[in-house]
C-alpha cells in the first residue's frame, strides 16, 4: 500500500512530550513495515527514534502523522486482531481490577471509564464486578463490534476519540488507559484532559510499552552487529502503530508538571517473540529486573494520600 503509506506528514519534536527535556539520544531508523532481522535488504521509508535522556520516553522524530487517522484505525478489527479476540474473556483485566479494590476498595457502585475501549472486553470485565461503566472508542468499526459482540449499549459506548471527552469534572472513580497512549500524538495533553475527570480518590490506570523491555535491546544489539544503523523500538508506520515507549521517570517527571502522584506501578513480561526454547531464560530474567514489554502504572490526583507501591 505505497499510496497509503506516503500519506504523512512528518512533524519535528524540540522537547520530550512528557518531562519537556530536549537532550536526546538517537536509537537508529525504523521503517514503515515489518522490518525483520535485516532491514537494509527492504525498500521504504524510515522516521528516526529518540530516546529523552532525562525521562527514557522513546517517540518518532520526526513524528510520522497520518492525513487521515482512519488510514490507521479505521479498519475492521478483525484486519487488527486474530479470531480468537473476539470471544469475551472472564479473566481479562482481573489483575488490574484486583490492585484498584486493593488500593481503593469494592467496584459496585463505583463509576469506570475505558478510553480506547476497541471492542468492549474491558468494559464488560468491569460491569461484571459492579462498575458503572462507560466507554469511549475513536474507531467506528471496532465500536460496532463491541455493540454487536460484545453487546454493549451504544448509548454507553461514545464514538469519539480521548481528547474530545465531554464529561463533567469527578464523574469517575476509574479511568482506564490500556494501550491508548503510545497511540497518540500528544499524550501528556490527554493526561492532563483525563485528571480532572476522577473523583478526589479516583484512579487512572494506564498501560504502555517499556521503553526498558530486553527483547528491543537484544534486536538493537543485532542491527549494531550487522552494521546498520536500524532500531526495533516503535512502529509508527505499520500496526501497531506506536509512537512512544514509556520509562517510569516519564510519568514521575510528568507528575510535577500535571500534579498527580503515582499510586502503584508494575512490569508484565508478556510474550518474547524469540524461539520459545529462550524464555525460560529471558522472562524470569525480565521479571526480576522490570524489563518487562509492558508498564502498568495508576495515577492519582495530587490531593489524594498516597497508597499502594510499585514492584
Amino acid at each position: 500500500m505505497p499510496a497509503k503509506e506516503l500519506n504523512y506528514k512528518f512533524v519535528y519534536a524540540d522537547a520530550c512530550n512528557m518531562c519537556e527535556g530536549t537532550d536526546f539520544k538517537v536509537l537508529g531508523k525504523r521503517l514503515n513495515t515489518s522490518q525483520g532481522l535485516r532491514p537494509r535488504r527492504k525498500t521504504g521509508i524510515t522516521t528516526t527514534v529518540c530516546k529523552c535522556k532525562t525521562c527514557g520516553l522513546i517517540f518518532a522524530n520526526p513524528m510520522p502523522i497520518p492525513h487521515n487517522w482512519d488510514d490507521h484505525y479505521g479498519v475492521p478489527p478483525e484486519e487488527y486482531w486474530h479470531d480468537y479476540y473476539f470471544t469475551e474473556d472472564p479473566k481479562l483485566f482481573a489483575t488490574e481490577i484486583a490492585v484498584y479494590q486493593r488500593l481503593r476498595g469494592p467496584a459496585a457502585g463505583k463509576t469506570a471509564l475505558d478510553v480506547g475501549a476497541g471492542i468492549g472486553k474491558v468494559m464488560r470485565s468491569l460491569m461484571r464486578v459492579g462498575f458503572d461503566t462507560w466507554g469511549v472508542e475513536p474507531s467506528a468499526p471496532f465500536r460496532q463490534r463491541a455493540i454487536d459482540k460484545m453487546d454493549i449499549a451504544p448509548e454507553r459506548m461514545l464514538l469519539r476519540t480521548a481528547e474530545e471527552l465531554e464529561f463533567a469534572p469527578g464523574s469517575f472513580d476509574l479511568i482506564t488507559l490500556g494501550v491508548v497512549l503510545e497511540h497518540l500524538v500528544d499524550p501528556s495533553a490527554v493526561l492532563a484532559r483525563m485528571l480532572p475527570l476522577l473523583k478526589p480518590e479516583g484512579l487512572l490506570h494506564i498501560e504502555v510499552p517499556s521503553s526498558k523491555w530486553t527483547v528491543a535491546r537484544i534486536f538493537d544489539t543485532w542491527f549494531r552487529l550487522a552494521g546498520t544503523d536500524y532500531t526495533s523500538h516503535l512502529s509508527p508506520m505499520h500496526t501497531p502503530y506506536h509512537l512512544y515507549e514509556f520509562d517510569v521517570r516519564s510519568f514521575e517527571k510528568n507528575a510535577l508538571r500535571l500534579g498527580y502522584r503515582i499510586a502503584h506501578h508494575e512490569f508484565f513480561v508478556c510474550d518474547t517473540f524469540l524461539p520459545k526454547v529462550l524464555n525460560p531464560i529471558l522472562k524470569p530474567w525480565m521479571a526480576a529486573n522490570n524489563t518487562g514489554m509492558q508498564l502498568s502504572i495508576w495515577l492519582q490526583p495530587a490531593g489524594t494520600a498516597k497508597a499502594g507501591g510499585s514492584r
